[in-house]
Parts: C-alpha cells; sequence; structure tokens
C-alpha cells in the first residue's frame, strides 16, 4: 500500500470513528430513554442496569393516555408550531424579496441589524414581554404566544428566503414585466413557484424551532389546557408526591419523536435552509 493510498484510508477510517463517536453521544441517551420508558418502577432500580427492559412494561404509556394530558399537549404544540411557521412565510416572503431586488440606502445595516436581533436571546426580552403582553391583555393564550415565536423567526427565516430569492436571475423578471405582469403578480405566479422549494425549507425548519420553545411558554401561560408539550413534561409531575422516571421518559420520548420524524423525512429541505438558498428551488 503506497503512502497515498494509505493517507485514503486512514482518513477513511477516522470518518468512520468519528461517527461512530457521534452516534454514541446522542444515540446513546436516546436509547436508553426508551429503554426507561418500557420499565416499571422497580426495574428502575434493579443493579446491574441493562439496556434491555426484562420483561418489557407498558405501564407508563399506560398512565400517560389515562389522564389524556401528553395528548392535549402535543395538539397545542403541533397548532403553535403550524401557525407560528404560517405566520413567519407571510411576514417574511414579502420582506426577504425586497431585500433581495431593491437597492435602497442603509440595506447593509439592515440586514446585520436582523441579524443582531437574531442573537437577542428570549431570557432578556421575556421580562418587559411579559408587562407589555399583560397591559394588552394577550397573557394566557396562544396568541401571544405565536407573535413572540414570529417574532424571534423573521430575522433568520428573512435570511434564509433572501438567498433563495437571490439564486432566480433578473431577466426572468424582466422578461416577465415586459410582457406585462406587475409587481405583486410577479412574485406569486413566477418567483414563489420557483423557489418552492425553499419556502417548504423554511417552513419545516420554522416547524422544528417553533416545536423546541421551552422559556416563551413557561413565561407567558399558566393555564395547563395551553401548554406546548415542552413545558408540559417539565410540570408534568406537578401535584404529586413521587416523581415517576419511567413517565417521564416515556412522554419526553412522545414529545422528541415528531421532530425526529419530520427531520428524517424532510432532511433534505432542513438541509437547504442550512446553506443558506446555495442550492436553487
Amino acid at each position: 500500500m503506497n503512502s497515498s493510498k494509505r493517507k485514503l484510508f486512514l482518513a477513511d477510517v477516522f470518518t468512520v470513528l468519528s461517527y461512530l463517536l457521534i452516534i454514541l453521544l446522542f444515540g446513546g441517551p436516546l436509547l436508553w430513554l426508551l429503554s426507561l420508558s418500557f420499565r416499571t418502577t422497580q426495574q428502575i432500580f434493579v443493579y446491574p442496569p441493562s439496556l434491555i427492559p426484562k420483561p418489557f412494561s407498558w405501564e407508563a404509556y399506560i398512565d400517560i393516555f389515562r389522564g389524556r394530558e401528553i395528548l392535549l399537549f402535543l395538539k397545542n404544540s403541533t397548532k403553535l408550531s403550524l401557525i407560528s411557521s404560517f405566520g413567519t412565510l407571510v411576514v417574511t416572503v414579502p420582506a426577504a424579496y425586497a431585500l433581495s431586488r431593491f437597492h435602497f440606502k442603509r440595506k447593509g445595516a439592515l440586514m446585520i441589524t436582523l441579524l443582531l436581533f437574531q442573537m437577542i436571546s428570549p431570557l432578556i426580552i421575556v421580562i418587559p414581554m411579559y408587562r407589555y403582553f399583560n397591559k394588552l391583555g394577550i397573557i394566557n393564550s396562544h396568541l401571544g404566544i405565536v407573535m413572540v415565536y414570529i417574532a424571534m423567526l423573521i430575522p433568520f427565516i428573512t435570511w434564509i428566503l433572501k438567498g433563495f430569492f437571490d439564486s432566480v436571475p433578473m431577466s426572468l423578471e424582466e422578461a416577465a414585466m415586459i410582457d406585462g405582469c406587475s409587481r405583486l403578480r410577479l412574485l406569486f405566479k413566477v418567483i414563489l413557484p420557483i423557489v418552492s422549494s425553499g419556502l417548504f425549507s423554511a417552513f419545516v425548519f420554522s416547524f422544528l424551532l417553533s416545536w423546541s420553545q421551552f422559556i416563551i411558554p413557561m413565561i407567558l401561560v399558566d393555564s395547563n389546557k395551553l401548554l406546548p408539550i415542552s413545558v408540559g413534561i417539565y410540570l408534568f409531575e406537578a401535584g404529586r408526591t413521587t416523581m415517576s422516571t419511567h413517565v417521564v421518559c416515556a412522554a419526553t420520548l412522545l414529545a422528541i419523536v415528531p421532530p425526529i420524524v419530520v427531520f428524517v423525512v424532510l432532511q433534505k429541505y432542513v438541509v437547504q435552509v442550512m446553506t443558506g438558498g446555495a442550492v436553487k428551488g
């Protein structure tokens, strides 16, 4: 084996080992979470611990669905994520198109400002936001949460969609406008169909980010009936004297399955979002 082949072989070995390490770090806890969810309370404290519970028990899942609270939490998360994703596109599509096609003063400064807003942590603004929302009477409502979700997603999604709009040739728009197409009709009839994959990518990414939110609904919502799954799990054992580890693990597993499924099935669109429109629609 010559030196070039040896280097290539070592590089492949390093790559495989790196992937195995990543799978172990991220997949190991998920497997253990799955294992704990299929145990009884007594099996959790069995020593030495084993990955495969003997026997399998559905006790945790029966306990969860008996009260149907978890179904309500999942419904709330789905509702908030879908509405926030659609609302974000309504705001960001015209904003991204304008930034992509129009030239005006301070355009670069505006783009930098969008990035600066993206860097602001929700922890910094959640307390004054609570006071304003309380005066508006939208505390403890899904409307307030959706408004915050959309505001948090606008900077990043605008940047992403701008990349997709930039990939559309200006000559195509010029030809359409010569034929008498208005700017609004041009956007909806010509541009959006071309970047449809980009729109879908932004929607999927918005959905995933909205699903994972915790701080905002934790502060703005008091009623258990309005809580998303992220906060619902945190408060799932509220009022019980003993925390059932296997029940919490089962609820957590049910919470992470939808975003994992969405990511696995639609990962090519998520990759397009991460590349910022480098792949044409």
